[in-house]
């Protein structure tokens, strides 16, 4: 790694003499030590600059041909792609904190997907009533480019967001998501100069993704997500985990998790009188293999406490006892984790706002150490804190 840096760092200052912005040339013989030490600074980091630039372009020098900053005038324009009737929304896309691009590396760490591990529409509560979504179900987002290319995606209702507007994240694939794609919502308009498409303003149309049923299945090995309306594929910790939602229900669900998941070693299983809860586990080598729930609503355990299993050697009594539940007997849920360095849970920093009296960010991170060392789950807890001193 020290070869390649010090390789960037010389190409960096290659024929520059001041010219170019990012310039670490001065680094181009640091030693493995060093950079294996080495502390962040800011650029450039030159024979010119030694001790880096605090502050770029203090010195009143820009780079371009005249050394002075330019202003380039632009002919203002509106998106190409306005709303309409049937389309009167206006989708936006971007980023979310612990994922990179299209997650082919991020995805595969079960800490930055404990975070936001699903791909999601966020809903102003006024579109929320009037397009009848509720938090937590599914919502089929398409757009003029037809009926074919479409989100699913898990409602996600905030005032964090304007009335009249969505937001998708753009990371999940074909490889992590049924229907997660928002590209293909996204009008094929690009820029003349950049190429850059209309990514931040597409309009669209969302309604309710009338599912039949949903449920989850966490499994030692990869599954076939053939013949699953929705499905998300989410890595955890010794297990991969599939949230999925169909709008017709098998005529038999434990023959059809059975298709699914085999017929290998020791199951136990629940279903009520209606059919329509249903609940599996496979037991292989004294391990858990696989464990399935379905149900007809939402309403369903964490998946913390059985994913958690999927650790364990050997599965003791009590813990198998247990499985059907979805949680052990005084277990405690962390919810979804805010704080993916130390991995605190919502559930367990909402608790601690109250029990503890906490009033600030920086209380909380003194007393659960969430926000103490990245820094970016900060807004979160500011939105939280805000919320729960109401």
């Amino acid at each position: 790694a020290a070869d390649v840096f010090r390789e960037h760092a010389a190409l960096s200052g290659f024929e520059n003499n001041g010219t170019r912005d990012f310039d670490i040339s001065l680094l181009d013989k640091i030693s493995e030590g060093e950079y294996s030490s080495m502390e962040s600074f800011q650029w450039p980091l030159s024979a010119n600059s030694p001790n880096g630039t605090k502050r770029m372009f203090a010195d009143g020098k820009f780079f371009t041909a005249s050394g002075k900053a330019q202003f380039i005038a632009i002919t203002p324009r509106p998106p190409v792609h306005p709303t309409t009737e049937e389309f009167p929304l206006i989708l936006n896309t971007g980023r979310v904190r612990d994922q990179w691009h299209t997650m082919t590396r991020t995805a595969k760490t079960a800490k930055l997907m404990a975070h936001k591990d699903e791909v999601y529409v966020t809903v102003h509560p006024d579109d929320a009533k009037k397009y009848q979504l509720v938090e937590g179900e599914l919502a089929k987002l398409t757009s003029p480019l037809g009926e074919g290319k479409q989100v699913i995606a898990r409602v996600e209702v905030s005032d964090s967001i304007r009335p009249g507007s969505l937001f998708v994240p753009i990371h999940w694939t074909a490889q992590y998501s049924s229907h997660g794609r928002v590209d293909v919502l996204v009008q094929p308009v690009g820029d003349p100069l950049s190429g850059q498409p209309e990514s931040k303003h597409s309009p669209v149309k969302i309604e309710p993704f009338k599912a039949k049923w949903y449920g989850f299945i966490l499994s030692r090995e990869p599954i076939e997500t053939q013949g699953i309306e929705y499905w998300v594929k989410v890595k955890g910790k010794q297990f991969y985990r599939y949230e999925i939602a169909c709008t017709v229900r098998p005529v038999d669900l434990e023959v059809w998790t059975d298709s699914i998941l085999g017929l290998d070693g020791d199951k136990v299983q629940y279903q009520d009188a209606s059919g329509d809860r249903y609940r599996s586990a496979r037991i292989v080598d004294g391990r858990l293999q696989s464990v399935v729930f379905i149900a007809p609503s939402i309403e369903m355990p964490s998946r913390s406490w059985l994913g958690s299993v999927f650790t364990k050697n050997e599965i003791d009594a009590k813990t198998r006892l247990s499985l059907l539940a979805g949680q052990q007997s005084g277990a405690k849920d962390e919810g979804q984790t805010i704080c993916s360095c130390f991995g605190v849970g919502i559930n367990t920093i909402v608790e601690a706002i109250h029990k503890d009296k906490l009033t600030s960010v920086e209380a909380i991170g003194k007393a659960l150490k969430a926000g103490t060392n990245c820094g970016s789950c900060v807004p979160e807890l500011t939105e939280i804190l805000a919320k729960e001193l109401k």
